[in-house]
């Protein structure tokens, strides 16, 4: 294949191809596919062979495939060693013909009728199965009976497309192996191959797999900050120098503790805990707007180059309806109170139950800490309690997460279902909107809890909230919330990627290796289909039927797919760029209110500014953060008897045996009646203002950014309007050819008429 000799590409391609995005060297044209003929069938039906003839299933699925013969060329391949029929199914050019008419002559795909010239095997494949899906019988009780209605009763076992194995093996020559990492994906021939929404996903993945690169070097500079400025920072000497006794974690058997235990938990901290970590969230901010608007332009480049820009699948949905059926009824578009209300309530309770899970891991972290500090024969456990219950509760969450998007997945279709939307496109924008919003709580409640109230909500020594009046709620870690947040994260993202990715390669790598054990008799090949598969493909070569059931097996063998197979990683890009645009604003959002109340950030700044040593102003020759530790601790004294009704007095003795009167905790109260100081609210209101200043700030960011990138690049919009242009033109002079033979017939005849006309009145003046 090579490239077409004086097609330009677009800017925004060929700055994919120069950064190894794609590349599409050496490969089709994308407004052009490639023309293919298949060498076997489009689609192909898998039923079991049945000894009784005359039961109901034989019966029905003998209906069926009359039915279907009417419509599209089928054979009929038995399997009897395992006992199969295959209904291999071929469709007619007629179809294909009809098809493109429609679309050239429909209101909103009628540009992409030019790219169609050539049906492409994913074309081919998406209007048989159209056509498989919208076929139907009637049942002997009067109810018509679809493909999935007959598989769901056993009438046949599955359905699939069979692959190509010329155009498969190029691809994974050139683009399905590791080696290929590097070098580009063939965007166009994955397109051609397996249509353009798989082709798209992959382009979207390419590209965001290259964008992640400044951004994890701008990541990697902030961590090297902090870690090259971490070991003379004041606040590390304070807490590793520190000599003050913090009160007990938990009841009963948590003993006091002093600060400088947590010497190496603060190091930790503050290396993602420092100025540049508000450096890098504005980034991030700014970095997801840059690489959306980017992904639009490429996203449009490449729409226009395939000619499918003004696609509308609602109208191709019509037009194969009238393929199917040429005396179809148009599905009119209906709205019920009833079912609107009926899933919105549906919805409620399913958010109630996802956040309900999140209070069910609450509840199991407070009492798994008790039960680890109380019942552990480790001192080590028994001594980080606290930490364990926040690891234990990661993987919990991390098991949830797995369950729920399986419940998820199930509950959004049946909901989708239930609406009766008036096209599949439409079903699936409903589907994908209600698995985002399912997915979004199920993922993030645990996070939200653990960033923004964890350790902010469960009281103080004296009065400490407990659930059900007897666990106490869990605490922030003694390093700060950050903490707990960040160890929260790592579990859930560590187990998320090493176990799915083992799923996801043996997963499959299993259940073909099971299927082509039983298919081990079609291995070996007839010398004739060798030779003819290695030779040039001509029109109508045809396999021996030996080879035709093992390639039948072949395809049957791999993972059944649908039109939901990609969701989980990205499918209906019309939905999802809305979708992704959600995610922007709530990235700025999320990147505020961790910076402005999970993170120490704004206490700092409070401090060193208002209530440090360098808040007069005259301090010189100290640095400015010098006591910040201390002072953003509260005292507790054992003398008052709310403090002794929550410790006892085994509690207040530390390890090495010493009774202490009083202990720390982190807040900001008063050391007599535990009201809150003024320097609290001072904090409360500096964080606010940081909120609100830092989402303008990175709005800003993001808009400028958004103006500089246009939507559609402006090659692409003139390319549309030269081919518009020349389209018009077209249709132009294609009529005027049909009208002058007709107006010279026209005017032929009324010269005609008038010579006959004038004879006769010569004729009477003669007379």
């Amino acid at each position: 294949m090579t490239r077409k000799i004086g097609h330009r590409w677009q800017g925004s391609i060929e700055l994919l191809e120069t950064i190894r995005v794609v590349n599409e060297n050496g490969f089709e044209s994308p407004s052009m596919p490639p023309v293919q003929t298949p060498l076997t069938f489009d689609y192909v039906l898998v039923a079991k062979i049945s000894d009784d003839e005359n039961s109901h299933l034989v019966r029905k699925q003998k209906a069926f495939i009359e039915t279907l013969k009417k419509k599209l060329n089928i054979h009929k391949f038995r399997d009897d060693d395992d006992n199969k029929v295959f209904y291999c199914i071929r469709a007619p050019e007629k179809i294909f013909e009809t098809y493109r008419y429609l679309l050239k002559v429909s209101d909103a795909c009628n540009w992409s009728c030019e790219q169609q010239g050539t049906i492409p095997q994913s074309t081919r494949i998406r209007i048989v199965d159209f056509i498989l899906h919208h076929t139907h019988i009637d049942s002997e009780e009067g109810v018509s009976e679809y493909l999935p209605d007959l598989m769901k009763k056993n009438v046949f076992e599955t359905h699939f497309c069979l692959h190509e194995k010329r155009e498969q093996k190029e691809l994974k020559q050139s683009w399905a192996r590791w080696s290929a990492c590097f070098r580009g994906q063939p965007i166009t021939n994955v397109r051609n191959y397996l249509g353009e929404n798989v082709a798209l996903y992959f382009l979207w993945l390419g590209w965001y797999t290259f964008l992640l690169i400044p951004a994890s070097v701008i990541g990697l500079v902030v961590f090297l900050y902090g870690l090259a400025f971490y070991s003379t920072s004041p606040l590390i000497k304070e807490v590793c120098q520190s000599n003050v006794i913090m009160c007990p974690l938990c009841d009963n058997t948590c003993r006091v503790w002093e600060l400088s235990d947590t010497c190496m938990y603060a190091k930790v901290s503050l290396l993602f805990d420092n100025e540049g970590t508000v450096a890098f969230a504005m980034f991030m901010a700014v970095w997801a707007t840059v690489f959306l608007e980017f992904w639009k332009c490429h996203r449009s480049s490449y729409v226009s180059a395939w000619k499918v820009f003004d696609w509308c699948e609602e109208e191709e949905e019509l037009i194969l309806e009238i393929v199917n059926n040429a005396h179809c009824e148009p599905k009119m578009h209906r709205h019920s109170y009833l079912r609107s209300t009926i899933v919105l309530v549906l919805v409620t309770l399913m958010l109630l139950v996802i956040i309900g899970l999140t209070h069910v891991l609450v509840v199991s972290r407070v009492i798994a800490t008790v039960l680890l500090a109380e019942n552990s024969t480790w001192q080590v456990i028994t001594e980080n309690s606290q930490t364990v219950a926040v690891m234990l509760g990661a993987v919990l969450h991390y098991i949830t997460i797995t369950v729920m998007t399986r419940v998820n997945f199930t509950v959004a279709r049946k909901l989708s279902e239930i609406e009766n939307k008036h096209s599949h496109a439409a079903v699936e924008r409903s589907f994908t909107v209600k698995m985002f919003i399912f997915q979004f709580f199920t993922m993030f409640s645990s996070l939200i809890y653990t960033a923004f109230f964890l350790g902010r909500i469960n009281g103080h020594p004296g009065g400490y909230v407990r659930i059900s009046g007897k666990w106490r709620l869990e605490e922030c870690h003694p390093s700060g919330c950050l903490t707990d947040l960040f160890i929260q994260l790592s579990i859930i993202m560590v187990l998320k990627q090493t176990f799915n990715n083992i799923f996801e390669y043996s997963g499959p790598w299993f259940s073909r290796w099971l299927k082509r054990k039983k298919a081990q008799k079609f291995r070996r090949r007839c010398v004739k289909c060798f030779k003819k598969e290695a030779m040039n493909t001509k029109e109508g070569s045809e396999l021996c039927e030996n080879c035709k059931l093992k390639d039948l097996h072949r395809n049957y063998s791999l993972i059944k797919t649908d039109r939901f197979s990609l969701f989980n990683e990205f499918l209906e890009m019309g939905v999802w760029t809305d979708v992704l645009e959600a995610i922007g604003v709530l990235a700025v959002i999320a990147n505020g209110l961790v910076i402005g109340i999970s993170s120490d950030f704004i206490p700092r700044l409070v401090y060193q500014y208002f209530y440090g040593p360098c808040a007069s102003g005259s301090a010189t020759g100290i640095d400015c953060m010098v006591g910040y530790i201390n002072n953003t601790l509260s005292i507790a004294n054992v003398s008052d008897e709310r403090v002794r009704e929550d410790f006892t007095s085994s509690q207040m003795v530390t390890y090495s045996g010493i009774n202490v009167t009083h202990c720390s905790y982190r807040d900001y109260r008063s050391n007599e009646d535990f009201s809150l100081t003024n320097q609290y609210w001072v904090i409360l209101a500096a964080r606010l203002v940081f909120i609100i200043l830092f989402e303008h700030v990175v709005v800003i960011f993001k808009c400028v950014a958004s103006w500089f990138v246009p939507t559609s690049p402006l090659d692409v919009t003139n390319e549309r309007l030269y081919d518009k242009l020349r389209r018009l033109k077209e249709e132009l002079r294609v009529q005027r050819a049909q009208q002058d033979p007709l107006n010279e017939k026209l005017n032929g005849n009324g010269i005609e008429k008038r010579t006959s006309n004038q004879k006769k009145a010569n004729k009477l003046n003669s007379m």
